[in-house]
């Protein structure tokens, strides 16, 4: 009889093993799966922001750049948004539609200048501009037909 008494004993002791056993697995599995689950997160998270700063970069790299002479910023203009896209007239990216933000009463022909990636002049346009303090807006300036507006180029506004 103390056979059969240590034998259960020893069954009831091995059954509570195996059940705490298996509902520590069973924990540790869902703990597994929660971090695996939140790390897949945040890599697919850093993923999409290190593509995005590639796309960024290019951008910027890309992009051609705008100048203001400081005589113009003394005389409160400010540029914004530009976009560079065909003239309907003819050409291909010779039409530089800029935002201008007027800090002062303004009165002035702008000159623009655009130079190639090299530092080469490459065209020229102007615009008689009449506004007054706190106007802002989207103005075309128009170049030739040959003129074409680059990846990088330098746009200087005089």
């Amino acid at each position: 009889m103390p056979y059969k008494l240590i034998f259960m004993k020893s069954l009831i002791y091995l059954f509570a093993c195996s059940f705490l056993l298996l509902f520590s697995c069973e924990r540790v599995k869902n703990k597994t799966h929660e971090t695996i689950n939140a790390g897949g997160e945040v890599v697919g998270k850093s993923a999409t922001e290190f593509v995005e700063g590639i796309s960024e970069g290019i951008d910027e790299t890309l992009e051609a750049k705008i100048k203001l002479s400081p005589l113009l910023v003394e005389n409160g203009l400010a540029t914004g948004k530009f976009e560079i896209t065909d003239n309907p007239l003819g050409g291909k990216d010779n039409l530089l539609t800029l935002y201008l933000i007027f800090n002062r009463d303004f009165n002035e022909i702008l000159r623009i200048k655009v130079y190639d990636k090299n530092g080469l002049e490459t065209g020229r346009a102007k615009l008689e501009i009449n506004e007054i303090k706190g106007d802002a807006g989207y103005f075309d300036f128009t170049f030739g037909k040959r003129v074409q507006i680059e990846n990088r180029s330098l746009i200087v506004i005089e």
